[in-house]
């Protein structure tokens, strides 16, 4: 590790609980539940649910079938919850400095399917997030409560329920991820975003890839959202840019996500859209997204962009500073 990574406070806002698991402790987890593997050895297991040869990319709708279904299937249980979440804040701590911490997911996809229930698997997530920042006093963290795309109205509405009942107990931040669906409208869910700022939630919104221009202007100036995932379609539109920056909405870049999922194609075109943000003064913060997924954490992405020269170390600092001032965590 070099001086830099062991001096740097490091702060990361885009973090998805199902890939912020080692393999190790997904394979142990998924033994003790009795789940049954579409893979019998440990080898054969890493190699399916990670990305880990530089050469192997997917589709978003690869990545949903294959690694979002299993790795949250594992962790489909209040002990399981628990132990991902103490696991994640300790290890990113010891490994990349990381003093504050934001943890995300969706109780939906964590309950059976309504076999269980949801207030249990949100409680064991606080109750874990608790004693993981009381054992290590300097970390800072907060869980995010996603809704998506692919589920009803009505489920995302009791997500967002959920977030405002405990919004006092470590949830301040409300998400929507998942793929485009042909059954879901951002003008119909605005009003859940209203409701969850009038509540005093702060909102981020997966704006990325898979959806469309159209969309991504409509959240930009009309939802406005504190935060925007990915974003990175920006670029494209000039009137996105001037959105962005007059509602001051900070945009959290994944670069090996946005590689690995190829919907940017290479370092040079990932150079350009970093650097055309950077030219419109728009806010950056830098993250992960799916680190256990592809083998990755955030001092392998700060080596990323710096040794391919993207951006300076001055930028890098100020997009740390940038997840310090803009995460609700303080």
């Amino acid at each position: 590790m070099t001086d830099r990574a062991k001096q740097m406070e490091r702060a990361e806002l885009h973090a998805h609980l199902w890939s912020s698991v080692s393999v190790e402790l997904l394979w142990d987890l998924s033994h003790e539940q009795w789940i049954k593997l579409p893979v019998k050895d440990f080898d054969a297991f890493k190699a399916w649910i990670t990305m880990w040869e530089t050469d192997k990319n997917a589709d978003i709708k690869e990545m949903d079938e294959k690694y979002f279904h299993w790795t949250e299937l594992i962790q489909s249980s209040p002990t399981a919850v628990e132990t991902a979440i103490k696991t994640t804040i300790w290890t990113n701590y010891r490994k990349s400095n990381l003093t504050l911490q934001e943890v995300r997911f969706n109780p939906m996809f964590r309950n059976k399917k309504w076999e269980l229930d949801l207030d249990y698997i949100i409680v064991a997530a606080i109750h874990w997030l608790d004693y993981a920042t009381l054992q290590y006093n300097k970390v800072k963290a907060w869980i995010v409560l996603c809704m998506d795309r692919r589920l009803s109205f009505r489920k995302n509405q009791i997500i967002l329920e959920k977030a405002i009942k405990y919004k006092n107990r470590w949830i301040v931040w409300i998400d929507l991820s998942g793929p485009q669906s042909k059954d879901f409208s951002m003008e119909e869910h605005k009003a859940l975003f209203d409701l969850a700022k009038q509540s005093w939630l702060w909102v981020t919104i997966h704006t990325w890839e898979e959806w469309s221009l159209e969309e991504l202007k409509y959240v930009a100036e009309v939802i406005k959202p504190h935060r925007i995932w990915h974003g990175i379609m920006a670029v494209q539109d000039k009137k996105i840019i001037k959105a962005l920056k007059k509602n001051d909405i900070v945009l959290e870049l994944c670069p090996t996500s946005n590689l690995k999922n190829s919907k940017v194609k290479d370092l040079k075109e990932l150079s350009h859209i970093i650097r055309t943000l950077l030219k419109h003064d728009i806010r950056l913060t830098l993250n992960t997204d799916w680190a256990v997924m592809y083998q990755i954490n955030i001092i392998k992405e700060e080596d990323l962009l710096l040794e391919n020269e993207i951006i300076t170390e001055t930028e890098l600092n100020q997009m740390y500073k940038n997840a310090f001032d803009y995460s609700f965590v303080k």
